[in-house]
């Protein structure tokens, strides 16, 4: 046999006998209800029974067990506050990034915004006095183009020479005069065309034109094309063929063939200085001339 503290079950070693459990009213039920809400809210959450002879008033109790709280149904009860659920994070809204100006350098031409198609003469107003590469110190005159602003076909050459940086002219020397020549086979008057070239200031001795050269007067001819419009694009040597198409194998490779280019067509052919050089390939450039006459004579 054991005896525990008073208070406590005494454990005899014989199992209780169970008796029928009382059943407690209504309002029993809710007085002991607020009564274990009332202690609950004072911190204690543990109970046990004593013995009716060994009864202990705590401290401090006195005057709440003289006076037993009210009872209060539970559907008037508030709520208990939650914690409430973390709010996403915001954070304060950035301002909008702006992308930088639109900068130019030396070799870059920045067209000037207009309202409506840009015309040729304002093309060469914005290229002025040209000092975007290096072949401006060397040149006697810049070569914009030459012919009619609306032309169906448009020459393309390399670069001037020596007659064309004297007279301000494309193809007026012995190549232009071959040209002249070429275009009159096919029944095509100069003054039909329009003329121009890849750099607009002659190179030293005739050179090809270097790639920095090219890149700062590129954009100027792409405007060139850009504001005549032609149906046909005719690149004169392998140096147009690669500014104007991109294409890099050799012009005698690639001549006589029609490429897209910019919503309109284009030609790569021959330039008439090789055949000066290699007079006995003129039929070279007779071909691919009758080739530019059908196309146009085709072509609605």
């Amino acid at each position: 046999m054991w005896h525990g503290l008073p208070g406590c079950v005494s454990f005899t070693g014989r199992m209780p006998v169970p008796q029928a459990p009382k059943i407690m009213d209504e309002t029993t039920r809710k007085e002991l209800a607020a009564w274990l809400e009332f202690y609950q809210e004072l911190g204690i959450e543990g109970f046990f029974r004593r013995d009716s002879s060994t009864a202990v008033t705590l401290p401090g109790l006195a005057a709440a067990k003289s006076t037993p709280p009210e009872v209060v149904s539970p559907k008037a009860v508030p709520p208990r506050p939650t914690t409430p659920a973390p709010s996403a994070v915001t954070h304060p809204p950035q301002q909008a990034i702006r992308p930088p100006a639109p900068t130019f350098n030396l070799f870059e031409a920045a067209p000037t915004p207009r309202s409506g198609p840009e015309t040729l003469e304002q093309i060469r107003e914005d290229l002025g006095d040209c000092q975007r590469c290096k072949l401006a110190p060397t040149r006697k005159t810049i070569v914009f183009g030459e012919g009619n602003p609306h032309a169906e076909l448009m020459f393309v050459g390399e670069g001037p020479g020596a007659d064309e940086d004297e007279q301000g002219l494309p193809f007026v020397g012995r190549a232009g005069k071959l040209l002249n020549r070429m275009m009159e086979t096919v029944r095509l008057k100069r003054a039909d065309v329009y003329i121009c070239n890849v750099v607009k200031c002659r190179p030293p001795g005739n050179r090809t034109p270097e790639k920095d050269e090219v890149d700062a007067c590129s954009p100027f001819l792409y405007r060139q094309i850009e504001s005549v419009k032609p149906r046909l694009i005719c690149c004169l040597g392998a140096p147009a063929v690669r500014t104007v198409l991109g294409i890099k194998e050799g012009i005698t490779k690639i001549r006589g063939r029609f490429y897209d280019f910019a919503g309109t067509k284009a030609l790569a052919t021959v330039h008439p200085a090789y055949i000066l050089r290699n007079p006995r390939e003129e039929k070279i450039l007779r071909e691919d001339f009758e080739k530019i006459r059908d196309f146009l004579k085709a072509t609605p």
